[in-house]
């Protein structure tokens, strides 16, 4: 049992709780009750249309209606959710997150400039080793591979790899679905194309996807405008390049107006794991561990499946006959994922640091 000053953890108890395992109902009902006594969970950068976060985000409502969630900036990439809680560490007002979500690599670049809060869910065994921080900095919590979202009325054949994207009939056609200096969905979709051309991995294909990029947009093909539903509805952007959840999301948005495909490359079939963490700063730590507590229950995980995510507790949900059959039936056929790969951390890190530092001198398309 944790002891309390007052209605919340104190700052030595948080600090102890912060790197601890829930083992028991008591001190479950314990965080329960600091996280009320805050009443408030900020978050940053989750679209309601991203993974199933709007569902996820009212579930937690529902179950405790007691906390306020403010959501701050839905569209801001990865490096944006790390800046805001580097330019928040002495603020505890409503810009400062107490949560964020973000790819792969920025989880241990973050963790290193101390600017996460260990914290260890209940349901931390079964969360696979090599998608988590063994101190509880960050969890891995769902994945996907990237794809391409195809607007069928004004894309007669669909591209079926990242070669084809370099084709004069894909002219001013193909976007990116952030910014790739700091978008870790675009950062990702660079390295993909590099891998694809053949590149080992690591700065190897961050160059070569630098040089594809490049390529793309000297043939006119590329449009530097961060792509979504919307843009490829109204034909700004016929062609967008964005993981595989958000293309099955936009697919069921957009409702047949326009017709779509969603097409999963041959080659550089990249999956992306997205990790979550809680700021060293949050205003709402309790709230903040409570968040995570739900995300990482049965009834979190399948609510990133419901918006086509794979969780990461897949196969141990899939182990224990928790994964329902009818969402199940509306994801992508197993085959289209075989060919994928998981980069790992050092790969993932090297390819972002030579995507970032060197877009703007290579590519030289100003993304927004």
């Amino acid at each position: 049992m944790f002891k309390f000053t007052g209605k919340v953890l104190s700052l030595s108890a948080a600090a102890l709780f912060a790197s601890t395992v829930i083992s028991s109902a008591d001190s479950m009902d314990d965080l329960v009750k600091a996280a009320k006594a805050e009443g408030q969970l900020t978050t940053i950068a989750l679209p309601h249309d991203w993974c199933g976060y709007g569902a996820v985000i009212d579930g937690f409502k529902a179950k405790y209606p007691e906390i306020k969630i403010n959501e701050l900036n839905p569209d801001a990439g990865s490096g944006d959710e790390v800046e805001a809680i580097k330019a928040n560490k002495d603020n505890k007002g409503p810009q400062a997150p107490d949560v964020i979500d973000v790819g792969l690599g920025f989880g241990p670049t973050a963790k290193a400039d101390g600017l996460l809060m260990p914290y260890k869910v209940s349901t931390w065994d079964s969360i696979p080793d090599s998608a988590k921080d063994a101190d509880g900095a960050w969890t891995g919590d769902y994945y996907g591979v990237l794809s391409f979202l195809v607007n069928k009325d004004l894309v007669k054949e669909a591209p079926a790899d990242w070669a084809d994207l370099l084709k004069p009939e894909f002219a001013n056609t193909v976007a990116l679905a952030g910014d790739p200096r700091a978008s870790n969905q675009a950062i990702q979709a660079v390295y993909a194309a590099g891998l694809s051309g053949g590149a080992a991995a690591g700065e190897a294909a961050g160059t070569a996807g630098l040089d594809f990029f490049k390529k793309l947009n000297a043939a006119g093909n590329f449009v530097p405008v961060i792509g979504k539903p919307a843009t490829l509805a109204q034909g700004q952007t016929p062609i967008l390049v964005t993981w595989d959840y958000n293309a099955l999301a936009g697919r069921d948005t957009l409702k047949g107006n326009p017709p779509v495909d969603v097409v999963v490359p041959k080659t550089g079939v990249v999956a992306g794991v997205y990790v979550q963490a809680i700021s060293a700063f949050a205003p709402h730590p309790n709230a903040a561990k409570l968040w995570l507590e739900y995300l990482y229950s049965d009834e979190g995980q399948i609510g990133w499946l419901k918006g086509y995510c794979h969780p990461i507790r897949f196969n141990d949900l899939a182990k224990n006959g928790k994964l329902p059959a009818d969402v199940m039936a509306k994801l992508p056929p197993a085959e289209s994922y075989a060919a994928a790969v998981f980069p790992t951390l050092d790969e993932q890190g090297k390819a972002k640091e030579a995507i970032t530092k060197n877009w703007d001198a290579v590519v030289g398309a100003n993304v927004k």
